[in-house]
């Protein structure tokens, strides 16, 4: 699945360390879901979308084309 997660952190000068400690995971979990080896859970991707202020839909990206 792809994401703007990487780009969202940088535009806030954020680590991904301190992503994760925002989101309350590792720096290793967010790396992982920003390259898209791993998908995020539904509770995690809602909190990432409530931390950048924007909708799941805004943050992810499936791919499905149905935009």
């Amino acid at each position: 699945m792809r994401n703007r997660l990487k780009v969202l952190r940088a535009e806030r000068d954020w680590s991904q360390a301190e992503l994760g400690g925002r989101l309350g995971v590792s720096r290793q979990a967010v790396n992982a879901i920003e390259t898209g080896k791993h998908d995020p859970s539904l509770p995690l991707a809602f909190r990432i979308a409530r931390l950048f202020d924007l909708t799941i839909e805004e943050v992810f990206d499936d791919g499905d084309g149905d935009d």
